[in-house]
């Protein structure tokens, strides 16, 4: 754990803001990175996505993940494929779009929702062409899991986010 910078010979801890961010313990001025990944079911892609994500910024940034129609549920083959790299789905759980902050993000990234994914408030939008791994093979799904794995990457590296 990264202890905070003193000042004044005092040590401050994050302050959390009423948005849910967390002010910096580097600068008090800066506030975490927020960031949604939004699919229809929010079981498959955007939980993967959230999972990445989560494993790369560790407390770095806020990251939520909601479906525009929840299932309810996370598909076990995607618990099965993100087990597969270390990472225990099961604490997730499928969330609709009134389950996460009423916030502006600071990206906001859809998976094949169409008009399905409702307007929410973002700084930056990115739309992810990612086929729903829902009925597929479990080979497919895990090339699907890679290719949100890569995107992830690719995302948090043009946020400047690690």
């Amino acid at each position: 754990m990264v202890k905070p910078i003193a000042r004044n010979d005092r040590q401050r801890s994050p302050q959390a803001t009423k948005d849910g961010g967390f002010l910096s313990s580097y600068n008090h001025d800066v506030i975490m990175k927020r960031i949604l990944f939004v699919c229809v079911e929010n079981s498959n892609r955007s939980q993967m996505a959230e999972a990445f994500a989560r494993m790369h910024v560790g407390s770095s940034a806020k990251v939520y993940s909601a479906g525009s129609r929840p299932s309810g549920i996370i598909n076990p083959k995607a618990i099965e494929a993100m087990h597969e790299i270390g990472y225990d789905l099961t604490t997730h759980k499928s969330k609709s779009l009134n389950d996460i902050p009423d916030i502006e993000y600071d990206a906001v990234v859809t998976m094949g929702c169409g008009d399905e994914c409702p307007f929410v408030r973002a700084k930056q939008r990115e739309d992810w062409d990612i086929p729903d791994p829902k009925n597929l093979p479990f080979d497919e799904l895990r090339k699907v899991r890679d290719l949100v794995g890569a995107k992830i990457i690719d995302l948090l590296t043009r946020l400047d986010i690690r």
